[in-house]
């Protein structure tokens, strides 16, 4: 039985999905966890007799056929160190997911931001068109997981720089490079290059008949084309250069251009998405769609189109809450860097109560100044560790207030607003201090706002 031991390290959504997959295949999963495996994962590995730890690593490991890491583990890690030694093999799930499937196409999505929005985009394009799509990676559904499934002709997958690290194999028929700015530098050891390597990964592992598409407008990704060396037909979009090829804008309309052939696509005064950073999503969205085995999708032109415009804001991505009393409430915690923050500030019109701060991952916040002079009146600090943040913004900012309590960050934000104010939740930060996600920092915001707004219906009425 020992000889078919499989090591999945993690037991979050990756790791689950890696163990029921195994499992599926006639392996002998053993999921082991540092820390406490969400209840919720507990009970599909009870229900599925997989046996599991908690709250530390034992020495199994050196029983297994093979290890499956979870992406939220460095390579640099110790015990990764240990079992590279003992010459155990590691796979990332991403690539062990990829092995148990034959024929499908792949589009895979990466970027520092507006991966969600770009992979949920062109999911919903395909769909329409009647593919067998299906959906998955740092989305929500991990790739193992999705693989249970009947086989899908097409997967579109949004894929991270820590899910980029681990595979050397993981090939993408199209991928997508949506941007690079600093983030998850602490993982990184403050090296950038680091970061800009592991993203590039999804375009060098690629072949000579695959696509590229890549936003032409990022210095940092030029750059990168300058320097690795990538097989694949590259495909630019802009939103500040008319191109030879590709897609740009021109006169507030989207064109794409193919062998000196301009088609005009939508015009963006109608789509419902505001912002650079969402132009540039669809942009990303509407290539995928003019290229590869989604050719026939041009001449079914409103597909692409109606899609577009029928789309509405994602959870935790610039989501209005709730206006109580002439104060509009955003949810944007999916904001976990500063590019990010600096995409939602620039779209605000109204003075801005600003509610950031979390885990710090080696952010430099600088580029955010001539936004937070212009438009945001007051900072509410949450975090456990704050520093750094306010001793950036102290001498910018007159009124910073710190806190932990989620709570406390919505009333002393509501104090402190006028009629017309907005109050943004766009954290900058990762989660992990105070919750487990982005999506659980989110979900509290939003249940505080209601909270607020009934107390106040109660008092005024």
């Amino acid at each position: 039985m020992e000889r078919k031991l499989i090591v999945v390290l993690g037991g979050g959504e990756s790791g689950i999905g890696a163990s029921l997959l195994a499992k599926k295949k006639g392996f002998t999963p053993f999921v082991s966890d540092s820390g406490i495996i969400q209840n919720k994962y507990k009970k599909i590995l009870i229900e599925n007799k997989i046996p599991f730890e908690e709250n530390g690593h034992t020495e199994i490991y050196k029983k297994a056929i093979k290890v499956i890491k979870s992406p939220g583990i460095s390579r640099k890690n110790s015990l990764i160190n240990k079992i590279n030694f003992l010459k155990i093999p590691i796979i990332s799930e991403l690539e062990f997911g990829k092995s148990y499937l034959k024929t499908s196409y792949i589009i895979g999505i990466t970027g520092s931001n507006g991966k969600t929005t770009t992979s949920f985009i062109v999911y919903k394009i395909l769909k329409k068109k009647g593919i067998f799509v299906g959906i998955a990676g740092n989305i929500g559904r991990s790739f193992s997981r999705e693989a249970l499934k009947k086989e899908k002709d097409v997967y579109v997958l949004e894929l991270s720089s820590f899910q980029l690290d681990d595979v050397f194999n993981f090939r993408s028929n199209i991928a997508v490079l949506l941007n690079i700015t600093r983030d998850h530098l602490n993982r990184y050891n403050n090296n950038i290059e680091d970061y800009i390597f592991s993203k590039f990964k999804i375009a060098t592992l690629q072949k000579k008949e695959d696509f590229l598409i890549y936003n032409y407008d990022d210095p940092l990704i030029r750059e990168g084309l300058k320097k690795y060396k990538i097989q694949s037909r590259c495909i630019p979009f802009s939103i500040k250069k008319e191109l030879r090829l590709g897609t740009y804008l021109k006169w507030n309309k989207i064109f794409f251009r193919k062998e000196n052939e301009e088609k005009y696509i939508l015009n963006v005064k109608k789509v419902p998405l505001i912002g650079d950073h969402n132009l540039y999503n669809i942009m990303a969205s509407i290539t995928i769609s003019e290229m590869g085995l989604l050719k026939d999708i041009q001449k079914k032109k409103s597909i692409i189109s109606t899609t577009i415009l029928r789309l509405t804001t994602l959870e935790h991505r610039m989501e209005k809450v709730l206006n109580i009393n002439g104060v509009q409430f955003i949810n944007d915690s999916k904001a976990t860097n500063v590019n990010a923050v600096f995409y939602a500030l620039k779209s605000m019109i109204s003075p801005v109560i600003w509610i950031a701060g979390g885990k710090d991952k080696g952010n430099d916040y600088s580029e955010l100044v001539p936004l937070v002079k212009e438009k945001v009146k007051a900072i509410i600090c949450l975090g456990k560790q704050n520093d750094k943040f306010v001793n950036f913004f102290r001498d910018i900012i007159d009124i910073i207030v710190e806190t932990e309590s989620i709570k406390k960050a919505v009333r002393m934000a509501y104090i402190l607003s006028l009629h017309g104010d907005n109050i943004l939740l766009s954290p900058a930060c990762s989660s992990f201090d105070l919750f487990q996600d982005y999506k659980e920092r989110g979900n509290k915001f939003k249940q505080e706002v209601r909270n607020l707004f009934y107390e106040k219906k109660r008092y005024f009425f």
